[in-house]
């Protein structure tokens, strides 16, 4: 059998195998058109609920117990990962729909077309192919030594993102921030760094360097910050808990976060309202996009 057509099969078989164990698929909205390096890209992890001739069916994305919707007709990229095998396609939201469960249960849904080919990623970069590219978030991550002293500074963190909005009463000057995030930091300890490979229901998968990962072994509780360039210019920042962490054989450890607002509960739902408005702002960039492309070839 050719090599090509070996990969093909390899990927539509661990698909099936997926689908059937009701396993993880990680998904993106498609950001290929525009800001360059400094858009970023969310990944969630969904469920392949069910594998069809027409269309792979997925549990629609959450943060925090919000459901994140997805419009019908946006451009998705897709990661399938199977042990140490990765593979990436493009994809296009179908539409929702439900999905009944054996338990008898009704589950939110979406419709998402099957892939045309595949890429198989290479270890080195494994979130980049030919036909798409991940641009992951770079997140700061600090060993938190008291939990309640988060409260002023998750404070400071939702009144900057209020000034920072059109006709709020306070403005920064260009290119500055009205308030001095470091002086107003909770009490913490050194600043390590990690990468925001995706998000799930409660939660963050990090991957950190080996040099970095070294405080996983001596701390569970962290304050971690992420920007999400150009569209929004407000960091997010909030309190992390170390569920569960392993060192994977790149020899980067990949930590799973759960957020944790046990000092600070209001602070949940900005964070939400944040992270749903950056998916909407990004469908809504696509869409007219796609306009002005199809203008342009009238």
């Amino acid at each position: 059998m050719p090599a090509n057509r070996s990969r093909t099969t390899e990927w539509r078989r661990c698909l099936q195998q997926l689908a059937q164990r009701q396993g993880g698929l990680e998904i993106a909205v498609s950001r290929d058109y525009t800001q360059g390096e400094d858009g970023r890209h969310l990944v969630w992890r969904v469920k392949l609920l069910q594998l069809t001739d027409e269309a792979m069916i997925v549990e629609q994305p959450m943060t925090l117990g919000q459901t994140i919707r997805l419009e019908s007709g946006i451009q998705l990229v897709v990661i399938l990962a199977i042990g140490q095998n990765r593979w990436m396609f493009n994809t296009v939201n179908l539409g929702e729909t439900t999905y009944q469960s054996d338990r008898h249960t009704t589950v939110a849904a979406n419709r998402l077309s099957l892939p045309v080919s595949v890429e198989r990623c290479q270890r080195r970069n494994y979130y980049r192919v030919d036909t798409a590219s991940l641009n992951l978030p770079e997140v700061d991550v600090w060993p938190l030594l008291d939990a309640k002293s988060v409260l002023i500074a998750e404070r400071m963190n939702e009144l900057e993102f209020e000034a920072a909005q059109p006709g709020a009463e306070i403005q920064p000057s260009a290119g500055a921030s009205t308030f001095d995030a470091e002086a107003l930091m909770p009490d913490v300890g050194l600043k390590h760094l990690a990468t925001l490979l995706n998000l799930g229901g409660g939660g963050i998968g990090l991957r950190f360097r080996q040099e970095d990962a070294q405080l996983l072994s001596r701390h569970k509780l962290f304050w971690i910050r992420f920007r999400l360039p150009p569209e929004l210019t407000t960091p997010i920042c909030a309190t992390a808990k170390l569920i569960h962490n392993h060192t994977e054989l790149s020899q980067y450890t990949y930590a799973g976060m759960a957020f944790d607002f046990s000092f600070n509960p209001a602070h949940q739902r900005f964070v939400v309202n944040q992270i749903c408005r950056y998916i909407a702002v990004q469908q809504q960039a696509q869409f007219e996009h796609d306009e002005v492309k199809q203008r342009q070839s009238a």
